[in-house]
């Protein structure tokens, strides 16, 4: 019922904005002379972004059998703990967007193919964390896992900071 409310609230100003901004996608003049503020090397954005976001959700799902503690299990037990591993995976969704950015962007396929899998495998995990359903949310952590191994076997930091094919930095 809140998330009705909200939507309520927000779609006259959302009508507004559509309709005072004439064309939703931008010219391809004006998208090639945007101009970004990519202030984290690709690094920093790994580490400081990236990184804590995916850590957030992998250590949300799945179960922990030891010695010390026993069984338990580490998906949200609440709407609102839900709630926040939706956010985060909405976060994977941008930050694989943003990876394709002008500037930040390797200019070869696999780059992209990469970027985009991010945010499908966000996409879904957003949907699964709506759903509150625990396997598939597990599934996709696994996915994210496996699309960010893959792309760190293809591209690894080299001296300035920058992602470079892997060949060529050893």
């Amino acid at each position: 019922m809140g998330r009705i409310l909200r939507l309520a609230a927000v779609l006259p100003l959302i009508t507004a904005l559509v309709a005072c901004g004439g064309d939703s996608e931008p010219s391809g003049a004006a998208a090639s002379e945007a101009d970004y503020t990519l202030t984290l090397s690709m690094a920093e954005l790994m580490a400081h972004v990236l990184e804590p976001v995916a850590d957030s959700l992998w250590r949300s799902a799945g179960w922990i059998d030891d010695e010390i503690e026993g069984y338990y299990e580490l998906y949200p037990t609440t709407d609102e703990g839900w709630h926040q591993a939706e956010e985060r995976a909405a976060l994977i969704v941008e930050i694989g967007n943003s990876l394709m950015l002008p500037g930040r962007a390797v200019d070869n396929d696999s780059w992209a193919t990469y970027s985009k899998a991010m945010s499908t495998v966000g996409l879904n995990m957003m949907q699964a964390a709506e759903q509150q359903d625990e396997e598939e949310f597990f599934q996709t952590g696994a996915q994210l896992y496996s699309v960010c191994t893959a792309c760190h076997q293809s591209y690894s930091p080299d001296i300035a900071g920058r992602f470079a094919p892997s060949s060529l930095t050893q």
